[in-house]
């Protein structure tokens, strides 16, 4: 099946928008094939700012309304704790509101941007979405993350070589409760890294040091700005950590 096809068959829906790649081609495909759909975007502490903006400015350049929806993650206790299942108890929130807003609008259908190069398995947050009946027009056509950035990149979409990112949770140790401060403290720090021009990487909560992972590549950028990393950072952590083990380049 095509994505054109899919949205032959699905003429209205609401997509799941977090401003990514995935989600990215999948608005516009939708668009391009005549679905009448909105983009809702879960705003949570656990989504950082630019992620919002990169879903606003997408919107608009598709013209495809979009709705914000927010929700306190952190009055979600499962996904507070931060336990092994913290990514099932948060998708089942999500999606649950998405729904709502969803329904209450008029759109039969909700859609996330999950492509065939996901793991299914056992992934918890993969299983929220199969409970809450959520369709991944991506996966379901059999597009996998490399023929997602291709497609997006002829369709000219900016977000097409946009690395992939992982939710602020996952910067903080599964069993460490998640809080706020912590959040926008390592948020803080990533935004700091990206105005020094380093891309695709992630500062984690370690012992309540910041670790700095960069990929391979940009191991001899990190420790050529070591001063500038540390100042910038020293207001959130008294402790600068830099792994030296390289992180793997986001698919």
């Amino acid at each position: 099946m095509t994505l054109e096809t899919f949205f032959q068959q699905v003429p209205k829906a609401a997509a799941a928008f977090s401003g990514g790649t995935d989600s990215a081609l999948l608005l516009w495909a939708a668009k391009k094939y005549g679905c009448d759909v909105r983009a809702y975007y879960a705003k949570t502490p656990f989504q950082p700012r630019f992620e919002y903006e990169d879903a606003c400015r997408l919107a608009r350049e598709l013209d495809v309304p979009l709705t914000v929806v927010e929700l306190d993650i952190l009055a979600v206790p499962e996904a507070a704790a931060n336990g092994p299942q913290r990514c099932y108890h948060c998708k089942r929130a999500l999606f649950n509101r998405l729904w709502e807003t969803a329904r209450r609008d008029g759109y039969p259908v909700l859609l996330d941007g999950t492509n065939a190069s996901d793991d299914a398995g056992d992934r918890p947050g993969m299983r929220a979405l199969r409970e809450l009946e959520v369709r991944s027009p991506l996966r379901e056509c059999g597009l996998t993350k490399e023929e997602v950035r291709r497609l997006s990149r002829e369709a000219g979409l900016f977000t097409w070589d946009k690395p992939a990112y992982a939710c602020l949770a996952t910067r903080i140790p599964t069993g460490t409760p998640i809080q706020a401060r912590d959040l926008e403290r390592v948020e803080r720090a990533e935004a700091a890294l990206a105005a020094l021009g380093f891309r695709d990487f992630r500062v984690r909560l370690f012992h309540g040091a910041a670790r700095i992972q960069v990929t391979a590549a940009q191991l001899p950028l990190a420790l050529e700005r070591r001063e500038d990393l540390t100042a910038a950072l020293r207001s959130d952590f008294s402790d600068i950590l830099l792994d030296l083990a390289p992180r793997a380049p986001s698919a």
